[in-house]
């Protein structure tokens, strides 16, 4: 160990003090601070600045604000009054209603009249709004009747007129009868002087007699006062009239026509008895048409003489047997020719007339009905159709049949199904040849999933109620299926392992969509 006598080096002084080096001690890395030994703040070194502020104004009212008013008894029961439902008027708004009253209690405060008013007495805000129209109402008159005279050159104008017409335009011998009116110094060829008033060298035209005045009609000044006047309740009612008119008759149309044969036309007014024929004539034209349909078979001739007779028993309303007979007749005849548009329309008068028992064929035309809803696929009216089905009349031949078709359907015999075709009364095979097409092809769908490899095409022919082997045949090809029928040593032959595709397909679109022309 080394004394510090003997020691070459000397230790170094205290921080913070300064040694005796040889060179200059460097500042320390901090700034001394003077410790505080009190609370309070030391006095600052400069004058202190005192800012006097200008003292603040007070508060004014403002001049337009007015101040809270206690309503008397009397308004308040007045208020109530006029919104009472009892003396309410129908024709007047309850906001016209709101600003006529406000008007009202405006007034009487701004005229310190508030607590002097007899309110009990003074009339309600819409009894003062009924009396200003019809006020008004009564002026409107005076003017137009004053219009009217004058421009039929009738007296004098009364001075009420002078607000709207100057003295030049009444032909008057002021200095200033000469001057240009105003609407000519725009338009030369307006023509509404001519409407109000007359120059001196037309003057003497218009003096006519009052029924040349009258088939000229009103000016339009006239017509818009009169539209005005609608808008008051109890107002002036025109005094014009117009041409008088032929009314329709209230009963029905007796035709003097004596022609059997007359085209179809729309109507687009009322029906002219020399244009109608009567019942005994239209009984020659059914005779007529039968006839002639027997011998031409023209259906659109026929068609449009049927509308023509079918239209002569409406207008005149005919309803009895010989009604329901041409209906009956012109639906045989729409049904033979696949016509459902007139059909319908003869369906549906006929269950009108029937509802009416006025004979006829009721029960033909139920089984019609029930036939044309299977086509339509109106699973609706189908149930209600056979909801409105007595027990006698599910008896009758031709319902019965309808009703088998359905059940057939349902469950899916094609089998009995085409039986009941080959099989049908009346006229109802012509309704049911609108569907048997799509029918044959569910069931040649089902024919070549249960038949394989093929069959015999004479079987197809008695199962889908064909007349013969070439018709099948014409089906089968008509649906692309040629390359179906083969000729074997069994005959020929319906390759129903390969046709499945194809008729499944057909017979998706034919169940797709139903052309349905006319509705019952």
């Amino acid at each position: 160990m080394f004394s510090t006598m003997n020691s070459p080096w000397t230790v170094p002084p205290p921080p913070g003090t300064t040694g005796s080096y040889g060179y200059a001690q460097a500042p320390p890395a901090y700034h001394p601070v003077q410790v505080r030994q009190t609370f309070n703040q030391p006095p600052l070194p400069y004058a202190t600045i005192v800012q006097h502020l200008p003292p603040q104004p007070q508060p004014v009212e403002a001049p337009g604000q007015k101040k809270k008013i206690d309503w008397p008894q009397p308004v308040r029961n007045y208020v109530q009054r006029s919104f009472d439902p009892s003396n309410m008027i129908e024709n007047i708004p309850r906001s016209e209603m709101e600003a006529k009253l406000k008007q009202t209690i405006s007034a009487a405060t701004d005229e310190n009249t508030l607590h002097t008013l007899d309110w009990d007495r003074l009339p309600l805000p819409q009894q003062m709004i009924q009396a200003e129209r019809a006020q008004a109402a009564q002026s409107w008159q005076q003017d137009s009747v004053n219009l009217q005279m004058a421009s039929n050159g009738y007296g004098d104008v009364p001075q009420t007129l002078s607000r709207k017409r100057k003295s030049q335009e009444l032909g008057g011998n002021n200095e200033d009868s000469n001057a240009t009116p105003p609407w000519r110094n725009t338009n030369n060829r307006n023509g509404f002087e001519d409407r109000i008033t007359y120059p001196a060298d037309r003057f003497d035209k218009r003096q006519q007699p009052l029924q040349a005045d009258n088939s000229k009609g009103q000016s339009k000044l006239q017509k818009n006062l009169e539209k005005r006047q609608r808008r008051f309740d109890g107002g002036y009612k025109s005094s014009y009239k117009p041409s008088p008119s032929p009314e329709p008759a209230s009963g029905p149309v007796v035709g003097t026509c004596q022609t059997l044969e007359k085209q179809y036309f729309r109507l687009t007014s009322a029906p002219v008895p020399s244009q109608v024929r009567p019942e005994h004539i239209l009984r020659q034209t059914l005779e007529l048409l039968k006839k002639k349909w027997k011998k031409e078979a023209n259906y659109t001739y026929i068609c449009d003489q049927f509308k023509s007779l079918r239209q002569d028993l409406t207008v005149q309303r005919i309803k009895n047997d010989f009604t329901v007979t041409v209906y009956e007749i012109h639906a045989r005849i729409a049904l033979e020719k696949q016509d459902l548009g007139e059909y319908n329309q003869c369906q549906t008068q006929l269950r009108s007339l029937y509802a009416q028992k006025l004979g006829g064929n009721p029960v033909e035309f139920k089984a019609y009905r029930i036939l044309y809803f299977i086509h339509t696929s109106n699973r609706t009216a189908l149930n209600d159709v056979l909801a409105d089905l007595t027990q006698a009349e599910k008896e009758k031949k031709a319902i019965k049949h309808a009703l088998d078709v359905r059940s057939a359907l349902a469950l899916g015999n094609y089998h009995r199904f085409f039986r009941l075709y080959l099989d049908t009364p009346n006229m109802g095979a012509y309704l049911m040849d609108t569907f048997v097409e799509r029918e044959r092809l569910a069931a040649l769908a089902n024919m070549c999933r249960a038949y394989k490899p093929d069959v015999n095409l004479r079987f197809v022919t008695e199962e889908l109620g064909f007349e013969s082997d070439g018709d099948a045949a014409q089906f089968i090809f008509d649906h692309n299926g040629q390359h179906l029928l083969e000729e074997k040593d069994e005959g020929l032959r319906f390759l129903t392992g390969k046709a499945g595709q194809l008729f499944e397909s057909a017979k998706a679109e034919a169940f797709r969509k139903v052309d349905i022309k006319g509705q019952i």
